[in-house]
């Protein structure tokens, strides 16, 4: 069980206005297909919350050539590549119905006491040492997403369909703000090659954050979610024009 696959079906109402797999949905898999390797070892959120422990998503890059379309199947495989007493780094492979691949994925997770919110060690999990994958993950790690120095904002409150069962803004509903960010034309002539997500620090229920946008380079931007002069979280979407 070092490597996990899960095979899907794109259904139409799951595309986006391109007729393609949105990002949103994308991550929405990577973290379902995490939990099931997961749970497979007996480590995933049954096992952790015995201890009022659970996993959280630190970090997420996406780099794909071309995403499944409407109508079609794809396959996400994941695997562990290495860890540390506070991260484990877990890389995953989309593939088309044909088993060529479409991108890769490199996300970084932590485990958090669910009280204290502070990181848990995890070195005492003995099963990643022993279930560490050689398979290769050809893209890039992240680089470092700096503070944005000029840009402009748009206020956003953070509502209950934002929030998750740890009571904090949801990975996927900070992409899809993020990506509302670019209006229908641009998504029409461009796709996100690329793209990298840092979390930093919890949004709760209520609170008004500030969409900070960079995009000097129209085909590198440059975004962040701040509250309070404090960056909650960083991102960055590099684009590749349609075909």
């Amino acid at each position: 069980m070092k490597e996990f696959s899960k095979t899907y079906y794109l259904a139409a109402g799951e595309c986006n206005p391109q007729g393609e797999m949105p990002l949103t949905l994308l991550m929405t898999r990577i973290i379902e297909i995490a939990t099931w390797h997961a749970n497979s070892w007996g480590v995933g959120y049954a096992r952790l919350i015995q201890d009022n422990q659970v996993w959280v998503l630190s970090r997420v890059t996406i780099e794909v050539t071309s995403m499944p379309r409407v109508n079609q199947e794809y396959t996400l495989t994941t695997w562990i590549e290495d860890y540390n007493r506070h991260f484990s780094q877990r890389n995953m492979r989309l593939d088309d119905a044909q088993g060529n691949p479409l991108g890769y994925v490199r996300t970084i997770w932590m485990v958090i006491d669910m009280n204290t919110r502070a990181s848990v060690d995890i070195s005492q999990l003995s099963y990643i040492c022993e279930n560490i994958s050689d398979l290769p993950c050809p893209i890039e790690p992240q680089s470092h997403l700096r503070p944005i120095q000029q840009g402009h904002a748009i206020d956003y409150t953070f509502g209950y369909m934002d929030c998750d069962f740890n009571r904090h803004a949801n990975t996927v509903r900070y992409l899809a703000h993020l990506m509302n960010l670019f209006d229908m034309d641009c998504y029409d002539h461009y796709f996100i090659r690329r793209m990298e997500i840092a979390f930093i620090k919890e949004t709760h229920y209520g609170e008004t954050a500030q969409f900070i946008i960079d995009d000097s380079d129209p085909m590198d931007s440059r975004m962040s979610v701040t509250i309070d002069g404090t960056d909650h979280v960083r991102a960055r979407f590099q684009w590749h024009e349609r075909p």
